[in-house]
């Protein structure tokens, strides 16, 4: 049987610490996997359940985007995706009586560990204005409520629309679909937190805002430089990949403030070799500062073009605009200012030259380290120069690869939640449909915040995520969700947005990835995109939590019909009905979708979609051609006496889902408010191993932000750098504080001192 959960919320700021670790996975990877998986499903579900993650035949992983090969392993997941699925298909449960015996003022008091081990919620629960407590609600009441708040809104553009990236492609295009029938684009999304500045920075260099190889490139690559990213605890599965192009004669570049064990040395549990001695990686590190990946990106840059016979100059000439512009700008990049952006060596940076000047096929892999800086998009487009000049877009082994961090969060905006959709996506939608679409943009995540804010939202929808949990500068989010009219969420489990609420509030429980997803016409299955642009299906084999849920697509469908009434047209009720009628509409709007359910039938492992840059050298820019950019040199200035801190993940978390409080490869053990800082910055800023810190933010509008009570731990960062885990530290990034064109919030990048806490 599967244990309880915790009666009492845990103690989490009092961590022990213990040796870092230079390796990933390995057995005791296997164990703590199949630990947590036992602990929460108990052992017979755990069998069933591990066995179809990521099968054809079986349910996407409702953790990373990673894709899968042809082939699959048996044990086709890693510990974080054991994890996951433990997490959703947990015996525990959250019952009508669970909410009784918990007010909301009881639930905002606990920790977002405690909230997600209670389990699966099992019925729609409503809380009334001036009430403390959610109680029972039926569906038809639910959306009831949600009809009456949104038909009485003043405007459409008063609602926001939000969307997690576990949510399918049938359940995305049903809820934008809805939305631009209701009137508004404001349809923001998790994308807007991650990985926004690389579909920014891609889409204006290269037309596409997507990645432009496939797994088998990575296994065909000479190099693969891996910035800004820790495979080992985000997406486990990379590991694989890196280890295989390893034996093929790759060589890997790590660049990152912060030693991550993934990239030492994998040991792949898969494989006897591996569980015992494990692979390599890394040839390279690159330690660089937080921040300073453009600089470093531009002098490589430089180096290459003054090297004879280093540019790819047919595919420059034949397929790129703007290199004259971008050549002068790179060829002033200067040695000392490189060297103080990124704190590395001259010799560090002629011997990754060598690496890239050696390498014909080479790959750029990405995340969140570099997504998350005020200049991330001109830091993309520099990774990207150096591939055009290179040569290295449109070649098999070669090309950009950013990795998205959370499953279909890439199929969601591929399907139209995006706040700024094109017009030949609306106008397929609308021919399609017989609507007229909303022309003019809607909010993005933190123009959203901003919205609410300020009272221009009254109605906040979340399809799954946790948005409060999620979004940067806490106290001024939680104000602004507490002003609206009505909040809704349509979840599996509990988190932080539940207790944190509008005057009115809905909790939707809805099927799982893993739960059996069964409507009028039969047994029904959903699709999703990895972070290569395949598309497969999901199925999931488990009963669903409890006989209330409804799926997402049937949430959406319902709540149309309540809100549009008999003035709509489209088929909802069909659409609950069967989903292949969503498929067959995707088909006709949505390119790259022809046949899209005769083809899933044809291959159960799914299909690519077109990629222009990758499939026919073809970039459909605005000048027809890959673009190469010149921006001025950004990398963040810190004052004497502060840090930069990034915030991350730990390893027994994902996303906002913290699944123990344990860091193991970091060596952090029961506990979750660190800050990560080098030995010999804490000694000059006098702060010994141990003690106990307030963070706090400083902004160049003089405001600051506060994090307390954080135990300061001697870690190997890079020098003048920290890091501690979100979302403890999202107090600490301003509103405001976001990318230029992106919008995406700067969590990676906070000039922060630190206060000797009071309770020290």
């Amino acid at each position: 049987m599967a244990s309880k959960p915790p009666a009492g919320d845990p103690v989490q700021d009092a961590p022990q610490v213990t040796a870092v670790q230079h390796a990933a996975a390995g057995l005791p990877g296997v164990v703590h996997g199949l630990r947590a998986s036992q602990q929460q499903m108990g052992l017979g579900r755990t069998a069933r359940t591990l066995l179809k993650v990521n099968q054809k035949d079986g349910f996407d992983c409702p953790g990373c985007a990673w894709p899968e090969g042809d082939k699959r392993h048996v044990a086709e997941f890693c510990e974080n995706g054991a994890k996951a699925v433990a997490e959703e298909a947990t015996l525990r449960r959250v019952t009508p009586s669970f909410f009784a015996g918990h007010p909301v003022s009881d639930l905002a008091g606990r920790s977002g560990y405690w909230l997600g081990q209670q389990g699966r919620i099992t019925h729609p629960v409503y809380l009334p204005e001036g009430a403390d407590r959610y109680e029972p609600v039926s569906w038809e009441r639910a959306f009831e409520i949600i009809a009456d708040e949104l038909t009485a809104l003043g405007s459409a553009d008063e609602a926001l629309f939000y969307t997690s990236g576990r949510t399918s492609n049938e359940a995305a295009f049903l809820l934008q679909l809805f939305a631009r029938e209701f009137g508004t684009n404001n349809l923001p999304d998790c994308s807007n937190m991650c990985h926004e500045s690389s579909g920014s920075a891609l889409t204006e260099t290269l037309g596409v805002g997507k990645g432009s190889v496939s797994l088998d490139d990575l296994h065909r690559a000479d190099l693969i430089i891996v910035a800004g990213q820790n495979p080992g605890t985000n997406h486990p599965r990379m590991l694989s990949a890196l280890e295989k192009a390893k034996a093929a004669g790759a060589k890997i570049i790590s660049v990152n403030p912060l030693p991550e064990a993934g990239l030492e040395r994998f040991k792949n549990p898969q494989t006897p070799k591996g569980l015992i001695k494990g692979a390599a990686l890394t040839d390279l590190f690159l330690q660089i500062r937080i921040g300073g990946d453009q600089a470093l990106f531009r002098l490589l840059n430089r180096l290459v073009l003054e090297t004879d016979g280093a540019v790819d100059e047919e595919f420059v000439r034949t397929h790129t605009h703007g290199y004259e512009e971008f050549a002068a700008a790179a060829r002033a990049a200067d040695w000392d200012e490189t060297l103080a952006a990124t704190g590395l060596s001259r010799d560090e940076i002629e011997r990754a030259l060598r690496m890239v000047l050696d390498s014909r096929r080479t790959i750029v892999c990405w995340a969140m380290g570099l997504t998350q800086h005020k200049h991330s998009v001109p830091t993309i487009r520099e990774v990207v120069n150096l591939l055009l000049l290179r040569g290295a877009i449109g070649r098999p082994g070669a090309g950009v690869c950013p990795v998205r961090g959370h499953s279909n969060v890439q199929g969601d905006r591929t399907m139209g939640i995006f706040e700024r959709p094109t017009d030949a996506f609306l106008d397929a939608l609308d021919k399609e449909f017989g609507i007229t679409s909303p022309r003019h943009h809607g909010y993005d995540v933190v123009r959203s915040i901003q919205a609410l804010r300020d009272g221009e939202a009254k109605v906040f929808f979340a399809m799954g995520g946790n948005f409060v949990g999620a979004t940067p500068d806490t106290e001024v989010t939680e104000a602004a969700m507490r002003r609206a009219r009505l909040t809704v969420h349509v979840s599996t489990k509990l988190n932080r947005s539940h207790a944190v609420t509008g005057t009115r509030a809905l909790i939707l429980p809805t099927l799982g990835r893993t739960d059996k997803d069964v409507q009028a016409s039969g047994r029904q299955f959903v699709t999703v995109e990895d972070s290569m642009g395949l598309v497969h299906a999901s199925r999931g084999n488990l009963p669903p939590a409890g006989p209330a849920l409804l799926s997402e697509p049937a949430i959406v469908a319902r709540m149309a019909r309540a809100v549009l009434g008999a003035a709509s047209s489209t088929p909802w009720e069909e659409f609950e009905r069967d989903y292949a009628t969503i498929r067959d509409r995707i088909a006709r709007v949505v390119p790259g979708f022809e046949d899209f359910n005769a083809r899933l039938a044809a291959d159960p492992g799914g299909f690519a979609l077109p990629h222009a840059p990758r499939d026919e050298r073809r970039f459909p820019t605005a000048t027809g051609k890959a673009n190469f950019t010149a921006a001025p040199v950004e990398y963040p200035r810190v004052p004497e006496g502060r840090l930069l801190l990034q915030t991350l993940r730990s390893h027994d978390q994902y996303n906002t889902t913290v699944y123990g409080l344990d860091d193991r490869y970091r060596g952090i053990k029961g506990g979750r408010r660190v800050v990560l800082v080098h030995p010999e910055d804490a000694r000059e800023l006098g702060f010994a191993d141990g003690a106990y810190a307030d963070i706090v933010g400083e902004w160049t509008d003089g405001t600051e932000r506060r994090a307390p009570g954080f135990r300061v731990v001697h870690y190997p960062t890079a020098r003048g750098c920290a890091a501690a885990y979100y979302p403890e530290t999202n107090v600490l990034v301003p509103l405001d504080a976001t990318a230029d064109v992106s919008n995406t919030p700067a969590s990676k990048s906070v000039i922060v001192r630190l206060e000797q806490s009071p309770a020290d």
